[in-house]
């Protein structure tokens, strides 16, 4: 990760954040771009901002960003739980505790080097990103369920258009703290990285983008509850960072928990259930679920009883 603390000089004053910080950090522009819409840049002590402001003489801008770094993806024979497959493209339930793609901090073991030794190379076909063949989204770490993967140049954009505009409908149930008020309702809070803790994403009225969770309450329990969420918004962390922000974290969230919780579950309880989308190439119309996971189901059994 690059860090830094650049101080505006007399002569840069006036230039835009996008220029001043190029010219500073030796990162490209559109590399730059890149992070300031990420959280990246920081105006002492604690504003975001945009590429397009200019920069005053003794502004204090905090700067971070993702170093490059070259890996090489190896195919690893690790299991894959596959619940629908063809030429173009492969649904699949995620484990809990399974990283997406190789990163910092992740070099291997990760899904996509499990696809490589599945599909062979010509998933590098299938990607804008090589080191993210086939990923048209996402799952964090910990969140465990289902999940599409292009296999094929002619599937990756369709698929991706399909995620990015939600016409492929995601729902997830999560386990909550605490009884939800009403059966059902909307969480409306834009979202932006956390500008305390680079790791975290906060509700950010001002510079947050707009984020939307639909949920429906499937079980109240004596002190939590069992939910259904939709996206109509993909952000990062989005539905963890909403419910903690409303007072009902979901159970075990390392991040955004109230305290780690005795429940017995690695990670946040939060699963992926049902995705439906189009087929890439043909258009028909598909429903996948991938099963509520053992340790979920023995989290609720405990949330059920009184005494906790």
């Amino acid at each position: 990760m690059g860090k830094n603390v650049y101080t505006v000089s007399e002569s840069e004053n006036g230039l835009r954040l996008d220029n001043f910080l190029k010219d500073r950090s030796g990162l490209s522009r559109a590399e730059v771009q890149k992070w300031i819409k990420e959280g990246g840049a920081i105006l002492s002590p604690d504003k975001m901002i945009r590429p397009n402001y200019h920069v005053r003489t003794g502004d204090e801008i905090f700067f971070t960003w993702e170093e490059k770094k070259e890996l090489e993806i190896i195919p690893q024979d690790i299991p894959i739980d596959i619940l629908y497959e063809d030429d173009d493209m492969m649904v699949i339930n995620k484990a809990r505790g399974m990283v997406i793609h190789p990163g910092s901090g992740n070099p291997d073991h990760t899904l996509v080097n499990a696809l490589l030794y599945h599909c062979g190379p010509k998933l590098f076909e299938a990607c804008e990103d090589p080191l993210r063949p086939g990923i048209v989204h996402r799952l964090d770490k910990d969140t465990s369920g289902v999940m599409v993967v292009a296999k094929s140049a002619r599937a990756f954009p369709v698929l991706k258009e399909e995620i990015a505009t939600h016409e492929a409908q995601r729902i997830y149930v999560a386990l909550v703290h605490g009884q939800m008020e009403g059966n059902a309702g909307v969480i409306r809070f834009p979202l932006g990285r956390s500008t305390k803790d680079r790791m975290k994403w906060d509700v950010r009225p001002k510079t947050g983008k707009p984020a939307v969770t639909h949920f429906r309450v499937l079980e109240f329990m004596p002190h939590y509850s069992w939910i259904e969420c939709r996206l109509e918004t993909g952000r990062t962390h989005q539905i963890r960072v909403h419910m903690a922000h409303i007072g009902h974290p979901v159970v075990n969230d390392p991040l955004y928990g109230w305290k780690k919780d005795a429940f017995p579950i690695e990670g946040q309880a939060l699963h992926s259930r049902f995705l439906d989308l189009h087929h890439p190439v043909t258009g028909e119309a598909m429903h996948f679920e991938a099963p509520v996971p053992e340790d979920m189901l023995r989290c609720l059994e405990i949330a059920g009883k009184d005494e906790l």
